[in-house]
């Protein structure tokens, strides 16, 4: 059964073409590990909630636009496999190519598909 983690981050609205370098980038190693593919969405519609929404979630400021990204794998098994490799891997060193966002306000989980259309 395909897998899904989930990501939900604010970047900074300057660093977008950063961002997307860097996101490219991490997307490779990811789908070198088994990664079916990856997804990255710019928010250009993402309303502040009253008692919560993504803005919230992230703390998103002025300054920063929310993101909605996915890696799909072909199964938990293999994304649990891949996981230590990609942390291990050359091409998602942070040093060298550091996220050019708060991690810290990333939020993220992983997800069984029960619909699949």
């Amino acid at each position: 059964m395909k897998y899904v983690d989930g990501f939900v981050l604010a970047i900074p609205t300057k660093n977008r073409e950063e961002y997307r370098k860097f996101a490219q980038e991490v997307s490779a190693v990811f789908k070198q590990h088994g990664a079916l593919n990856v997804v990255e969405c710019w928010g250009n519609d993402v309303p502040e909630g009253k008692i919560t929404s993504f803005p919230m979630a992230v703390k998103c400021q002025p300054d920063e636009t929310v993101v909605f990204s996915w890696v799909m794998w072909p199964s938990k098994e293999v994304r649990d496999l891949a996981h230590p490799k990609i942390m291990q891997d050359p091409g998602f060193d942070m040093e060298k190519n550091p996220m050019p966002f708060d991690g810290k306000r990333m939020i993220y989980g992983g997800f069984e598909m029960i619909v699949d259309e």
